[in-house]
Parts: C-alpha cells; structure tokens; sequence
C-alpha cells in the first residue's frame, strides 16, 4: 500500500481541520489504518485508527469526542476530523497501515505516508 496524507495547515485554537489519506494498491493485507502524531522533540504517537471491514474504532484518550477517524471503502479514503483543536495538537500528522487488529503500537505499522503538518497557534 502507498499512503499519502493531505490536509494539515495553521490554525487558530479551537478551529477544525480534516485529514486525508489516500491508500492506493490497498491489498487484504491493508487491515487497519492509523494517525499518529509527532510534536516536535517527541516521538510519534497513536492517535486514532480504523479497520476497513466494519466500523471498528479506537481513539487515544485526549482526542475522544474531538477527534473523528472515518472511512471511504470505495475510494480507499481515511479521514481524521479533529474538532475543537488545542495547541498541544500540533505536530506532523502521519497515516499508516498495518496487518494487525487493535494495535496502537508504532512497530506494527508497516506502511507511513509521508507525514502532513498541523500547526495550532493559541
């Protein structure tokens, strides 16, 4: 699978953005998709993820009930909504892809796209 990640930019605290990423020569293999995030000077973090069969979620605790994952099978699509945004929101925003179910884990996810830059000023 390639990634590619689109839709970070400036924004003001509390403002809304949505990220993209396109999953292109998705195989079954493609289980589960995942945004992670890394500040600057810190290491990569989970953020959501979603499976592509079904409607399986999972969120890290500071971004539930601000954050949305969602999916286009068809168009092989994963969105990240990210409501009410906070500065501590800010870093690069990475999608990725792994074979596995229910794991948050950097490691287990083979496939990153190329990484989208959100910037939340206060």
């Amino acid at each position: 699978v390639q990634l590619q990640a689109s839709g970070g930019g400036l924004v003001q605290a509390g403002s809304s953005l949505r990220l993209s990423c396109l999953a292109s020569a998705r195989t079954y293999r493609d289980v589960t998709m995942g945004w992670f995030r890394q500040a600057p000077g810190k290491e990569r973090a989970f953020v959501a993820a979603i499976t592509w069969r079904g409607t399986s979620t999972d969120y890290e605790e500071s971004v539930k009930g601000r954050f949305t994952i969602s999916k286009d099978n068809a168009k092989n699509l994963v969105f990240l909504q990210m409501n009410s945004l906070k500065p501590k929101d800010t870093g690069v925003y990475y999608c990725a892809s792994t074979s596995q179910y229910g794991t948050r884990w950097v490691g287990d996810f083979g496939s990153w796209g190329q990484g989208t830059l959100v910037t939340v000023s206060s």
